[in-house]
């Protein structure tokens, strides 16, 4: 009888990587990393009453100053339903303000409130507390290695989608 215990397809030799990711340990891995630091994001917040996602547009909006909705959709890179909705919700908190665009009536300039100035060192402050939980126990030197290399990850993935609008 054959002994499967050292097979590395065995899924309890596999080190934890299911069978069909044998093939991509380092793709499971950022995948896996990426949804937990999404999730990690989003509990810090929603502490300041953002959803996931929002505090990006918001940073968007704190760097540009007044964009119109149509350009914001295209930096934001998601579908117009999307950032519409996400619109609304920043609005009704009070974080940003919508109205025409005085060069083109057909446009609606998006621009950051002076209340959501508070929000942006709440937002500093949570990705800062982020950043430290996310790379507790690694040196100067392993968190500039590893911004390195995640930005040649992004490098290629950027060239392959042929879409490159990385900062």
């Amino acid at each position: 009888m054959k002994d499967d215990s050292t097979d590395p397809t065995d899924s309890a030799c596999a080190g934890g990587l299911p069978s069909a990711a044998l093939g991509g340990p380092v793709s499971h891995a950022v995948s896996r990393v990426a949804r937990l630091h999404r999730i990690t994001a989003g509990r810090m917040l929603k502490r300041l009453g953002l959803y996931p996602g929002q505090e990006f547009l918001m940073m968007h909006l704190w760097e540009t100053g007044a964009v119109r909705q149509a350009e914001l959709i295209k930096a934001m890179d998601l579908d117009p339903s999307t950032v519409t909705k996400m619109l609304q919700r920043l609005e009704q908190a009070g974080h940003v303000r919508r109205r025409p665009d005085p060069d083109d009536g057909r446009a609606v300039l998006v621009e950051a409130t002076d209340e959501s100035c508070a929000l942006h060192d709440e937002v500093r402050s949570a990705w800062s507390g982020l950043e430290e939980y996310t790379l507790a126990g690694l040196g100067p030197a392993d968190r500039a290695e590893l911004t390195r290399l995640l930005a040649m990850v992004e490098e290629n993935l950027c060239h392959e989608d042929g879409d490159c609008r990385t900062p």
